[in-house]
């Protein structure tokens, strides 16, 4: 990131907190295109669990163009070193087209990735070394991760298929030198909604009990009969992975919906703990208010971009 012109505009913050809205509403008025920061809203068919909530782009009656979302197959992973080169190749169209490219999403890994540019290589699959893992118990395996000094894959450690994925990186990275990627030279604005704790909690439990009745049960039933794994739902988080299981008969209905919503407040939780960290490590964030009125974020917006033309 460096000081000068602002070529990038960012809306970040915690899940629920309006910000697809915003980005569309401001993309429409400054002559942008969004690109999406959202982990798993880049999977077709998946679209109340990941909360696209497509009908946010529509602004004054016309579609605001929008990258990054359906653009691969639900079942397949999708990683932070694909988001980073997908990025650059939208981010670099939407400039040659003479627009702004307004960064939308609240997965902050992504988002930290493109503002700070993380050297990032792709790790291929190595049996061997997994083959070395294979007696390990979940223990050992997250204290050979923490014994890493500088973990380049931070990720949820709550399945072995995952920590084992990260050792894989980590024990490549060991033995290939970092390569140093293009990437362009941002200069960006970077906002972020902040709600205030119950807010949050009561906007997070309206838009569940929302998507379930709009088919969000039915949604997962539709991707299973596609032949997207219960081990795969279960990787992708949060709604999926509790829906998979109430479907696979472990989780009662109630029981599912409370553990679930349990997980979405500790999940916004920790997005919010993570633009803290972002912010410790060099990332500028301004803070606005989500409950402001839209046209109140939009002046805001505005006159902070016009302070640095």
């Amino acid at each position: 990131m460096t000081s000068g012109c602002c070529n990038l505009l960012v809306i970040t913050g915690p899940t629920a907190s309006g910000k697809t809205r915003l980005g569309a509403v401001l993309a429409k008025k400054i002559n942008g295109e969004i690109i999406s920061g959202d982990s798993r809203q880049v999977y077709r068919d998946m679209d109340i669990g990941t909360g696209k909530d497509l009908r946010d782009f529509i602004v004054e009656g016309e579609k605001v163009p929008y990258h990054l979302i359906d653009i691969r197959n639900p079942g397949e992973k999708y990683n932070v070193f694909e988001f980073q080169q997908d990025f650059i190749r939208v981010y670099e169209d939407i400039r040659a087209r003479g627009k702004m490219p307004v960064l939308v999403g609240g997965s902050g890994l992504y988002i930290e990735a493109v503002l700070r540019g993380y050297k990032l290589i792709k790790v291929p699959i190595d049996p061997a070394f997994r083959a070395t893992l294979e007696d390990k118990t979940m223990k050992e395996l997250a204290d050979m991760l923490a014994s890493y000094k500088k973990l380049h894959n931070i990720t949820d450690l709550d399945t072995r298929k995952r920590v084992i994925r990260a050792l894989e990186i980590e024990h490549y990275y060991a033995s290939h030198p970092e390569k140093e990627p293009h990437f362009p030279e941002l200069n960006p604005l970077i906002f972020g909604l902040r709600v205030d704790r119950e807010t949050r909690r009561t906007n997070i439990s309206q838009r569940l009990y929302r998507r379930l009745k709009e088919g969000m049960i039915e949604e997962v039933e539709t991707l299973l009969n596609k032949g997207v794994s219960f081990d795969t739902l279960i990787y992708y988080g949060l709604e999926y992975k509790y829906i998979a299981l109430y479907l696979k008969g472990e989780l009662f209905y109630d029981e599912m919906v409370r553990k679930l919503e349990t997980a979405i407040h500790q999940f916004a939780k920790r997005q919010m703990t993570w633009f803290r960290g972002m912010e410790k490590r060099g990332v500028p964030i301004l803070w606005i208010d989500g409950n402001l009125p839209l046209e109140k974020k939009l002046t805001i917006i505005l006159e902070k971009m016009e302070e640095r033309e």
